[in-house]
């Protein structure tokens, strides 16, 4: 499983000109599904995003995680971070889960950020999403569960 997490002052989605997720200040993060994740994936992912230091404590220093700040979570499938650029000019997509086995696995990993307390948004699955977000830094970082990165 991989992520993009973005440290915003907010964001949002749509579908179609219809607003489908909105959050202030928080994270994006941009989620991805391989073949072989399973819900230990998931449990690794949302606990380590929800707890990522990347805030800002009193002093300026990145000591704070989204749990500290009481922030909000706008999750959105992105396939499409399983794109292998290596050969040619157009990405291959082999190594991305099958959009069922996906979507399992993105709401599995909603629902526990949600159980975590954490207020969560999401896009619509498999759908074309329009994503506008204020990233606040900018701060990015990328996590995958396999510690590939």
């Amino acid at each position: 499983m991989r992520a993009v997490v973005q440290r915003v002052s907010n964001s949002k989605v749509e579908v179609d000109s219809q607003i489908k997720g909105k959050i202030g200040r928080g994270l994006l993060v941009l989620l991805g599904v391989t073949h072989d994740d399973d819900i230990k994936d998931v449990k690794y992912m949302v606990e380590k995003i929800i707890n990522l230091r990347i805030f800002e404590d009193d002093e300026g220093k990145m000591n704070k995680s989204l749990m500290d700040i009481n922030g909000e979570l706008l999750c959105v499938s992105q396939f499409t971070l399983y794109g292998d650029c290596r050969k040619g000019r157009r990405p291959g997509f082999s190594d991305a889960a099958d959009p069922e086995y996906a979507d399992e696995l993105y709401n599995k990993f909603v629902e526990l950020a949600r159980e975590n307390g954490v207020h969560t948004e999401t896009g619509q699955f498999r759908t074309h999403m329009m994503v506008e977000l204020v990233n606040d830094g900018p701060v990015t970082i990328l996590v995958d569960s396999k510690k590939l990165f």
